[in-house]
């Protein structure tokens, strides 16, 4: 799994870390189940679930029956998958397993 960013300064990595936990305790129950899902089924990447879901949508087999709201979970992996990349972390890593 992703470590959090190599910043040599540690009040960078505090920063990292406090900004990183608060979005993660903000999290709601779909978003944690997504990035749970991301871990275990997709091999800790965003793309392929999204791929199944804008499958699913279009009519085109997919993998995996996430919800019966897929634009909200879409959604919800786009932002998450943002954050992860500005923040060179993996949310896999902070999220509790449920």
């Amino acid at each position: 799994m992703t470590e959090p960013s190599g910043n040599s300064d540690k009040s960078g990595d505090t920063a990292v870390s406090k900004a990183v936990s608060d979005f993660v305790k903000g999290l709601s129950d779909e978003h944690r189940m997504l990035v749970i899902l991301k871990s275990r089924l997709y091999d800790d990447a965003w793309e392929p679930m999204l791929d199944d879901l804008r499958n699913r949508l279009a009519g085109k087999p997919y993998i995996f029956k996430l919800a019966n709201r897929i634009q909200d979970d879409i959604e919800r992996i786009e932002q998450m998958s943002e954050f992860e990349s500005e923040r060179n972390i993996d949310l896999a890593d902070y999220v509790d397993s449920i």
